[in-house]
């Protein structure tokens, strides 16, 4: 075996002598090596209480490290519902949870090899209680991940060392046969497809919560169905067909063609007994034979036998990389979505009480590490576990949220300080500690303080123009301390948007709200959010910004060590191209940054050839993502750092077939060593049939960029004012975007007109400053003049004509469009607009001059004539 030093990767090392001895003692409460592991029964949502558990010993610790023992790990696992109720002073060994001596307990630990605190995610204890041995709560997972942060904490901050990565090969396995889903879920020429056999049970009797109709709707919609369409009805087949592809989108990582009985559909039934119909053995084997029918309508997907392939290998041959290097030193609330199902999500910061989140309404767990929150949906903490927010943050007088998101989009949320809610701490739509929000592509931050009211405003929020905020993951963390304010980081990168309420104290913090995510907690649909959340973390300190640079970096979401075998076509044992792999979401994998590597340490002294990696899933070729197909290289020692050679730095991503649990990777070669493989480019498709579309209109709108510069243009306003730029910064995401004419909309003839009064604003200024622009624009008009006789037959046309001028083409010595404005229907229209204005006559205002002019600016510039191009 060779050793790579690298940082932030987990150690998959053997265990020790003293881990393998202890397995047969530590087995569960009992006597002998046949007691069963046994799991506590959950109580009070996963948390036992915020009461204080204290070591209550004759004896001190003995040392700082007994004592970093005992305050970061001890006191956490030896309550009675806990390690305590069987490793104690007189239960059963090892005795590492005793409380009459904490130094007997320390040694215990350390002896017996229970911890590796070099590593705590591998140590012996963690992988007990991850295997469902003695967990507190429903999830095994969760209790090993809280356990890890307990050894963390005892071991000190270690993350950013380089640790030792021993590589083990895998079980060797030659690429086989085998069965991938069909793209057409409705296969006419499959009498079994997934529509005739497996589809309909699924309506039968999951349509109840598991479709977008359903009054209870519940993700994955594996059974998306509307019950209210019959045959016969209009649209009905369009609209079955979409209803079946959503479910069978859902339902195939719930199905295992390769063993129809292992399905989840069939263990939701069989073990679980998950809202069986009637019998649910019965039950299950219906659903069996159905899944057993639809797969064996499949042909398998015969290997090409010209290729060069590698051994196969799946995600559960891999290494699991832990998520090192990570700053989680005051971390008081984690949440990892590891669990996958289950109405929970556990906070696995190891900071009592847990403030587990209970999902409600329409939220769907993601294969990735994730939740998924759509209309109705939200995940909330209890007012009872949310009380150590109000009680530590009020404590540090600062605090950081940091979360990755994916929004569904980014037209959600409202800019008048009602955002979207993300994550919240608060008691209603109105009254909040914290909320970090949405509204369109900008992500805002409300915080409770002396300069703040109830509701947490001012708000602070990312630039409109920079639109920060896009439909696809992202890191965002947002901090708070007295001396810098809020600030905003998106995607490890301080946006640089200014507190408007910087210097404030946190003030007034109500102890009674609840952590939210997703809605507010009353559930207000003007609130709602809808997107992804693959972690969530809230920390008592304001986060410096390297250390939030450096949690971006590291990522989120399990990643692996894929080795592939390669031993037998280069000819050397123990050869292995090894690719870092992550699920990037529901639908694919993220293969990056190969390189090779000897376990034995074998050296390869002259160049080996490598041409044109391609990576295969379950039989074949993967059909998009290969974009290590034209990498050209040699194999060879000299060129190894460390231990290996990286062969690229880029990455790809690879359509998921059959699930996580499935699917079977392997990779092929133009040439490798002597083996070449006569790759034939592939026939492009004929040209399709130019569409037959309707005639287009020669005219169209301005866009957005077009129309500031176009009123820039007609007023000599420059774009750089400030006044315009900051509306323009407001309204931009409201103007037309597309020159289609079937698109506009009334919202966009209101940002045009908002933007069009900011110029003529600054164009005709006010009457107390001098406005050399204007009047050169004006020429001889008397801005000074009351309303009543400003506008007089030459004073109409000093505002009227220069207007004209600049709008239509043929007055300036252009030449006039077939379809340009009757320039003598817009100045009877302009008059009627200055009637209209002045006909208070004598009793009009001071500035009713100025306003009429620019009234009048605004209504010619903002109109059709500006618009239409």
């Amino acid at each position: 075996m060779i050793k790579l030093t690298r940082k932030l990767i987990a150690l998959p090392f053997a265990l020790p002598l003293a881990f393998s001895a202890s397995l047969l003692v530590m087995t569960g409460c009992g006597s002998g090596s046949s007691a069963k592991t046994t799991t506590n029964p959950d109580t009070s949502n996963g948390n036992t209480g915020t009461e204080t558990f204290t070591y209550k010993g004759q004896k001190p610790a003995g040392t700082p490290d007994v004592l970093k023992f005992q305050t970061n790990l001890w006191i956490n696992i030896a309550r009675e519902d806990r390690c305590g109720g069987c490793h104690n002073a007189t239960g059963q060994a090892p005795r590492f949870a005793r409380a009459d001596d904490i130094n007997l307990a320390y040694d215990e630990m350390i002896s017996n090899g229970l911890v590796s605190l070099s590593n705590p995610s591998q140590s012996h204890i963690v992988e007990k209680v991850s295997k469902g041995h003695n967990c507190w709560l429903k999830d095994s997972v969760a209790c090993g991940d809280t356990i890890t942060t307990w050894i963390t904490n005892w071991a000190g901050p270690s993350e950013t060392k380089a640790n030792d990565v021993t590589l083990i090969a895998p079980a060797e396995k030659d690429v086989v046969n085998s069965k991938n889903f069909p793209k057409d879920p409705n296969d006419p020429q499959n009498p079994d497809n997934f529509a005739k056999t497996v589809y309909p049970v699924l309506t039968e009797y999951c349509s109840r919560c598991h479709s977008e109709t359903a009054l209870t709707k519940q993700q994955p919609y594996f059974a998306q169905f509307d019950g209210q369409i019959k045959p016969g009805d209009a649209n009905y087949q369009s609209i079955y067909n979409a209803n079946l592809a959503i479910a069978y989108a859902a339902a195939k990582t719930k199905i295992r063609l390769d063993n129809p009985a292992q399905s989840r559909l069939v263990q939701r039934l069989r073990s679980d007994f998950h809202n069986c119909w009637s019998d649910c053995a019965a039950n299950s084997a219906t659903m069996e034979a159905k899944i057993a029918a639809f797969s064996n309508s499949l042909k398998p997907i015969e290997v090409d036998s010209s290729l060069v392939i590698s051994k196969t290998v799946g995600l559960g041959d891999a290494f699991v990389l832990t998520s090192g290097g990570r700053i989680d030193t005051n971390l008081i609330a984690k949440y990892e979505f590891k669990s996958g199902k289950g109405s929970i999500a556990y906070d696995t910061s190891g900071v009592e009480p847990a403030a587990n989140l209970n999902i409600m309404g329409n939220v769907g767990w993601s294969s990735a590490w994730g939740i998924k929150i759509k209309d109705t949906g939200r995940a909330q903490a209890t007012t009872a576990t949310s009380r150590k927010f109000f009680d530590l943050i009020r404590g540090s007088g600062e605090y950081s949220i940091e979360a990755w998101v994916i929004p569904d989009n980014v037209t959600q949320g409202t800019n008048d300080n009602n955002p979207a809610r993300i994550v919240t701490y608060s008691g209603s739509a109105i009254d909040r500690n914290f909320t970090l929000g949405q509204y369109e592509y900008n992500y805002s931050f409300l915080n409770r303080t002396d300069k703040s009211d109830g509701n947490g405003l001012r708000e602070l929020h990312t630039a409109d123009a920079a639109q920060r905020l896009q439909a696809t993951l992202q890191h965002v963390v947002v901090t708070y301390d007295q001396t810098n304010g809020r600030r905003i980081y998106v995607n490890g990168e301080f946006t640089g948007d200014a507190d408007p309420s910087k210097g404030a104290v946190l003030k007034d913090w109500d102890s009674s709200y609840a952590l939210a995510l997703g809605n507010e907690v009353s559930g207000d649909t003007k609130t709602q959010w809808q997107g992804s959340i693959r972690f969530l973390g809230i920390h008592k300190r304001a986060m410096t910004a390297a250390d939030i640079k450096a949690n971006y970096k590291v990522g989120v979401g399990a990643k692996y060590l894929l080795l592939f075998n390669i031993s037998s076509l280069i000819g050397t044992p123990d050869s292995f191209l090894v690719f870092e792999v992550q699920q990037f979401d529901d639908y694919g994998y993220l293969f990056a940054n190969p390189f090779f590597t000897n376990l034995k340490g074998t050296a390869i002294n002259s160049d080996i050839p490598l041409k044109g990696i391609h990576i295969g899933i379950n039989g074949e070729e993967a059909a998009t993502g290969q974009v290590f197909a034209n990498l050209n290289t040699s194999l060879n020692s000299n060129a190894m750092v460390n231990g290996r050679q990286t062969l690229s730095t880029l990455g790809t991503v690879v359509e998921i077939k059959g699930g996580p649990d499935q699917d079977q990777f392997f990779l092929t070669f133009d040439q490798i060593g002597s083996k070449t493989y006569a790759r034939t480019a592939p026939t492009p498709p004929p040209a399709a049939t130019p569409a037959d579309i309707e005639g287009q209109p020669l005219i169209g709108l301005r866009r957005f960029a077009e129309i500031n510069a176009s009123l820039s243009t007609l007023t000599g306003i420059p774009q750089s004012n400030a006044s315009v730029k900051t509306t323009y910064g407001k309204v931009q995401q409201q103007l037309p975007t597309l020159a289609n004419l079937d698109g506009f909309l009334a919202a966009q003839q209101m940002g045009i007109t908002q933007l069009t009064v900011a110029y003529c604003n600054a164009l005709v200024g006010s009457s107390s400053a001098p406005n050399a622009i204007r009047d050169s624009y004006f020429a001889g008009f008397n801005f000074g003049a009351p309303a009543s006789s400003a506008f007089s037959a030459s004073g109409r046309s000093q505002i009227i004509d220069p207007l004209l001028k600049r709008l239509l083409a043929a007055e300036i010595g252009g030449t006039a469009l077939n379809t340009q404005a009757d320039p003598a229907l817009l100045r009877t229209e302009l008059n009627r607009l200055i009637d209209t204005m002045t006909a208070c006559g004598s009793g009009c205002a001071a500035d009713r001059t100025l306003t009429t002019v620019k009234a009048t600016c605004s209504a010619a510039l903002g109109s059709a004539v500006m618009l239409l191009q």
